[in-house]
């Protein structure tokens, strides 16, 4: 259940970093890149910890995803 809350956050995190970045003003294309990045790593931050969340409850040898 905690990979779904984590699965959901990042999905709206990614939808609002979008839209924010079509609706704000001028902005050039390296400053909208940046904030892209920005968010791809924020989302595979949290699937990496949504990852070791289940190996944890699991009680999986490696933990590491």
């Amino acid at each position: 259940m905690k990979f779904f809350n984590k699965a959901m956050y990042l999905a709206i995190a990614i939808t609002a970093a979008m839209g924010l970045a079509a609706c704000s003003e001028e902005k050039s294309a390296e400053s909208i890149g940046e904030t892209i990045d920005d968010t791809i790593t924020d989302t595979g931050n949290a699937i990496e910890d949504a990852c070791e969340d289940v190996k944890e409850g699991a009680n999986a040898k490696d933990t590491d995803c």
